[in-house]
C-alpha cells in the first residue's frame, strides 16, 4: 500500500493533522489503537484566554484562539456536529488577595475579563464569600465527538489502522518509511504521552503531568457557563459535568486515586448547594513539556519522521494552529514557527 503520509495516533493533533491533509487532497493514513481514556479524550475541552493567578494571557491567544474556533465551525459543517460553542468562565474568588488581583488586572485586560452580571443569580448555586469575575470569550469544545466523527470518516474511507503502533515493525529508507505493508515519504508522530518513549524524540524535554476529574451529575446547575474556583466545573457530555483537574508532575501510576475522589468531593460539598452524585472517576497523563511550548517539525537525522505533539493542557486551541502550520509547511515549504519547531533542539536529537 502505497501513500504520502502515515500518522502515528489520532488525538487531537493527529485529528487536526489529519483534517488539514484531507483539505489538501493529500493522502495519509492513521494509525492508532483505540483506548477508552488517553489525554484527548479525558480533557474538559475549554479555551480560556486568561490563565494562571496572575491573570496573564495565554501564549499567542490573539492568533490560536480566533483559528481554532474558526476551525471547529468549519468541521461542524463538515462532520455535520455540534462541536463548539460559548461558554464564559464565571471565576469565584478563593480569597480578598484573589479578589483584588482580579480587580486589578481589570482595566489591563478588558478585552478578557469582566465584571459578572446579576451576581446574586449564582446564590442559589454556590458558596461563596468574595466575589467573582468573568473570563469571556472562552470556548468549549466537545472533543470526544469530535474525535469519534473522525475516526468514523477514517473508517468509512479506509484510512484508519486501528492497532497498536510497535517501533520494531517501521523501516527508514532514504526516500521514504515502510510500516508493515504501507510505503510512506514521510511519518509524524502525534504520539500523545507515548512520545516520551519515542526513540527518535525521547530526549525531547517533555515533561508529563497527570491529571484526574470526576464526572458528575448537578441536574440543578445550569450548563451556559464553566464554574471556576479552586476545582472548575464544566458541562460535560449527556448532561453531565467534568469537574477536576489536578497537575500532578510527580506520581507513582497513571490511574485514579481515592484521595483525588476524597479530597474534590470534600471541596464540591464546601462549593455547591446544590446536591450532586459522582458518576465516574477518570485519569490521564498529559504530553506536557518543560518549555510549554509544542513539538513541531522533522528530526534532524531523519528528515522522515516529524513530530506534532507536546500541547499539555491547551491542545484544544493550539493544534489546530500548528497542525495547519505544519501542513502548509509540506505543501508550500513555508516556516514554522521557531518557538515550536524542533530545530531548537537539533543539538540534543542528533546525539
Amino acid at each position: 500500500m502505497q501513500t504520502e503520509y502515515i500518522i502515528v495516533g489520532q488525538g487531537i493533533c493527529g485529528t487536526f493533522l489529519s483534517y488539514y491533509l484531507t483539505k489538501k487532497g493529500i493522502q495519509h493514513i492513521i494509525i492508532d489503537e483505540s483506548k477508552p481514556q488517553t489525554a484527548s479524550k479525558v480533557a474538559s475541552g475549554v479555551i480560556n484566554p486568561i490563565t494562571g493567578r496572575r491573570l496573564v494571557r495565554t501564549w499567542m491567544i490573539e492568533e490560536v484562539m480566533p483559528f481554532a474556533v474558526a476551525a471547529y465551525r468549519e468541521l461542524e459543517k463538515e462532520l455535520n456536529c455540534n462541536l463548539i460553542r460559548q461558554t464564559n468562565i464565571i471565576d469565584f474568588h478563593t480569597t480578598p488577595q484573589m479578589k483584588l488581583a482580579f480587580d486589578e488586572r481589570l482595566p489591563q485586560e478588558q478585552e478578557y475579563l469582566s465584571v459578572v452580571d446579576n451576581q446574586q443569580q449564582f446564590d442559589k448555586y454556590f458558596n461563596y464569600y468574595f466575589g467573582a469575575g468573568e473570563i469571556n470569550p472562552c470556548w468549549l469544545i466537545d472533543i470526544n465527538i469530535l474525535m469519534s466523527e473522525w475516526r468514523k470518516k477514517l473508517t468509512t474511507e479506509n484510512t484508519l489502522s486501528d492497532e497498536y503502533f510497535s517501533v520494531e515493525n517501521l523501516e527508514i529508507h532514504e526516500l521514504g518509511v515502510t510500516y508493515k505493508n504501507i510505503n510512506a515519504k514521510k511519518i509524524i508522530f502525534c504520539d500523545g504521552v507515548s512520545g516520551t518513549d519515542n526513540p527518535w524524540f525521547k530526549l525531547l524535554p517533555y515533561a508529563p503531568n497527570k491529571g484526574e476529574v470526576l464526572i458528575v451529575e448537578i441536574d440543578d446547575l445550569p450548563r451556559n457557563n464553566i464554574y471556576k474556583t479552586n476545582l472548575s466545573i464544566v458541562p460535560w457530555k449527556e448532561n453531565l459535568f467534568w469537574v477536576g483537574s489536578t497537575y500532578e508532575w510527580k506520581f507513582e501510576h497513571p490511574n485514579p486515586t481515592d484521595i483525588f475522589r476524597e479530597k474534590t468531593e470534600i471541596l464540591l460539598n464546601q462549593w455547591l448547594k446544590v446536591p450532586f452524585k459522582v458518576i465516574n472517576h477518570l485519569s490521564s497523563v498529559r504530553p506536557a513539556n518543560i518549555e510549554r511550548r509544542p513539538f513541531v517539525g522533522f528530526h534532524p537525522l531523519h528528515p522522515q519522521i516529524g513530530i506534532l505533539n507536546g500541547m499539555g493542557t491547551k491542545g484544544c486551541s493550539l493544534a489546530p494552529y500548528f497542525a495547519n502550520e505544519f501542513v502548509e509547511h509540506l505543501t508550500d515549504n513555508t516556516n514554522i514557527n521557531p518557538s515550536v519547531d524542533i530545530k531548537r533542539f537539533a543539538k540534543i536529537l542528533s546525539k
